[in-house]
């Protein structure tokens, strides 16, 4: 990890979005079998720097995380504009977490992104704490409407986990834990 990776991830305004979590999906990523050394690569460049621009209060920050991988892995021996141009792409899919059929390497940078919704009930509640305390600017009454919208439009989702893999493991918990989290905010 470069210098500013880490002074990025350190920033005390992350609750959630830090370095555990990069550590986490990369762990989760290893996991991942049958993909080609580039592919590996590529999805952990990916991983690295998909929020590496964190701005709760801004909506770009998915692109602006992209162009500054883009940006610095340039410098990067062996790292080919391809590549750089992937990396970047499978970045800004993040943003949505929306993903085309079929684009394998999409399917699993969301998917291994989203993993937190299906983890076991006490991580997901401590992520949906921490995460609140990144929109701490947020008054109570439209944190809760802006966080029902953003949970209920993954519950009618037809899947959360473009990954079938992920799918499989982590759908049902998600959901559960998905629909307890929008009770909550009632």
């Amino acid at each position: 990890m470069t210098p500013d990776l880490e002074a990025a991830y350190a920033q005390p305004h992350r609750r959630y979005h830090t370095r555990a979590h990069i550590e986490q999906c990369l762990a989760l990523l290893e996991k991942v079998p049958d993909l080609t050394d580039s592919e590996r690569q590529i999805l952990t460049y990916a991983v690295w720097w998909h929020d590496a621009v964190y701005d709760p209060k801004a909506s770009d920050n998915e692109a602006r995380s992209a162009d500054l991988a883009k940006a610095a892995l340039r410098d990067v021996d062996g790292v080919s504009i391809h590549a750089r141009d992937e990396v970047a792409r499978l970045i800004r899919l993040t943003a949505g977490h929306q993903v085309e059929e079929g684009d394998r390497l999409g399917e699993i940078l969301v998917s291994i992104d989203l993993s937190i919704l299906g983890a076991p009930a006490v991580r997901y509640d401590a992520y949906a704490r921490a995460v609140r305390e990144e929109y701490a600017h947020v008054p109570d009454d439209l944190w809760r409407t802006g966080r029902a919208g953003v949970l209920q439009r993954f519950l009618d989702a037809p899947v959360i986990f473009p990954d079938p893999a992920f799918r499989e493991w982590l759908e049902p918990q998600a959901r559960e834990n998905l629909a307890r989290e929008l009770a909550s905010l009632a």
